[in-house]
């Protein structure tokens, strides 16, 4: 019998404690084979060249994520986020390790500049789950590792830099370090004068939602500056009852939640999907706010959806949707001082 649910019933045994976020983390799926078979799907399914994929770039998947794949289902949507394909070791012009530049952003270790008023933190080279189609699956995390010192020395920077705003806590994924780091890094980026917001990126609350506990939510409510988290749904079956109620927790000690996705070959590059998705994120109490253009890097050619149809499933999302839950359509461009947004054509305004 497939395990589909095996987190879902330990949480509810009353004769095993809840697992914490950090035993499920350590107990997620990180072999091809073993996810095939958790889904009931035949080892064929790994075409030859994925496992030398997969030790490039390391299989990670949560049981919590895990048990909302639908078994025996290659294509299935969240499925082909995590299972790796042989169609990653193929080279294609234009598909590069780096396609945001961000080696070249980086005044001082851990901190990355790529806009005026905003600063990119990198916390940890860790995720709770690694994404097949990931922007950063090349990026040199060990470089980046901070000693004591240069947590200082990134301090001293901030300071330096009356321009900057707010700090964008990244990573990999920030929230898969413990609460003690991160909260001495919102108390030591509070004493920055010119800082009013604290905005965190991870996919932790929707991948393990049981990361959302009272540790993670008593920092975050006595933290000064303004929190902002924003997740990263990219399918309406990402978001179960544990996500909401993560979501909701969030939420009730001020949290403003915002939601990014990545327009993906054969995961949500269909109107109805996209749909689904904003209406499933507010109804969760989260804003859709971006709709990012495919980054085109290296080993992830065969999620690319070209600007041309993602610009048609936004018009078609803006015939469907009021304007608030249309998510802006953005490419970033290296070098460039912001996002910069794809004009979908769309003749007569967005929805009321």
């Amino acid at each position: 019998m497939i395990q589909r649910t095996a987190a879902r019933i330990e949480a509810h045994d009353p004769d095993n404690p809840l697992p914490t976020w950090q035993s499920l983390l350590a107990r997620s799926v990180t072999s091809p084979g073993v996810l095939l078979r958790r889904l009931g799907l035949d080892h064929s399914q790994l075409e030859r060249g994925a496992e030398a994929g997969h030790h490039a770039f390391p299989v990670r998947v949560p049981e919590p994520w895990l048990a909302r794949i639908r078994p025996g289902d290659p294509d299935d949507p969240l499925l082909r986020q995590v299972l790796p394909l042989a169609a990653e070791g193929d080279e294609q012009n234009g598909y590069v390790r780096d396609p945001l530049q961000e080696n070249d952003a980086s005044p001082t270790p851990g901190l990355i500049r790529k806009y005026r008023s905003r600063a990119l933190l990198m916390v940890t080279g860790q995720c709770a789950i690694n994404c097949r189609y990931c922007f950063r699956r090349h990026f040199p995390y060990p470089d980046h590792r901070l000693s004591p010192e240069q947590r200082d020395q990134v301090i001293t920077t901030l300071r330096a830099s009356p321009e900057i705003n707010e700090v964008i806590l990244s990573g990999g994924d920030p929230l898969a370090v413990n609460d003690r780091l991160l909260s001495g890094w919102a108390r030591a980026l509070a004493t920055v004068p010119s800082l009013t917001r604290l905005r965190i990126h991870s996919r932790l609350p929707v991948v393990i939602p049981q990361r959302v506990d009272d540790a993670l939510l008593e920092w975050i409510s006595e933290c000064p500056l303004k929190l902002v988290l924003v997740v990263h749904v990219n399918h309406p079956r990402e978001i179960d009852d544990d996500v909401r109620q993560a979501l909701a927790k969030l939420a009730r000690v001020g949290v403003t939640l915002l939601n990014q996705s990545v327009v993906l070959r054969g995961v949500n590059d269909h109107a109805d999907t996209l749909a689904e998705l904003s209406e499933c994120l507010f109804g969760a109490g989260v804003l859709p706010y971006y709709l990012h253009a495919f980054d085109p890097v290296a080993g992830a050619h065969h999620f690319d959806v070209q600007d041309d149809e993602a610009r048609a499933l936004v018009r078609e999302l803006q015939a469907r949707l009021p304007g608030y839950l249309v998510p802006r359509l953005v490419r970033e461009v290296p070098e460039r001082p912001g996002k910069t947004l794809l004009d979908v054509g769309m003749e007569s305004p967005a929805g009321g």
